[in-house]
């Protein structure tokens, strides 16, 4: 980027542009956290269904079954305390794009899942990884 260009950019949004390579890092580290997730999911007794499932209402990292309750999982991972704890990072536009995807996937299964609820797993990447699952995490969210 052309150096004018870039104190231009820097001025108006107050940071530097991302360099491609810095989405493949952070695509690696939470493809990283979400298998993680899903051994970590696995060990506790879930039966995953599908990972990253999209429909038009968006996307979930991770759909699963526990207990014979529909889960759908949010995983969110932090390489640092810089953006502060991974579990709070779940913002309500996620909740609400969330919800609409577990609502769908009911909808399509046919009855087949009654119950659901929404967990986050937490993944902190410090020296050694540390998994946290909050489960019920959010009531089911639409609207504001």
């Amino acid at each position: 980027m052309a150096p004018r260009l870039l104190q231009i950019f820097t001025r108006l949004l107050g940071r530097r542009p991302r360099s491609p390579e810095a989405g493949d890092g952070r695509k690696r580290m939470g493809n990283r956290g979400e298998d993680l997730a899903a051994r970590y999911l696995q060990k506790n007794g879930y039966k995953i269904l599908e990972r990253n499932f999209r429909c038009f209402c968006g996307e979930a990292d991770i759909i699963a079954l526990d207990r014979g309750i529909l889960a759908v999982v949010e995983v969110k991972t932090r390489s640092n305390k810089s953006f502060g704890p991974a579990k709070e990072a779940v913002t309500r536009k996620k909740q609400r794009t969330l919800s609409k995807v577990a609502l769908f996937y009911q909808k399509t299964a046919k009855g087949k899942y009654p119950r659901a609820r929404f967990d986050v797993v937490a993944i902190d990447e410090n020296s050694e990884p540390r998994v946290t699952l909050v489960k019920n995490a959010f009531e089911l969210r639409y609207g504001r």
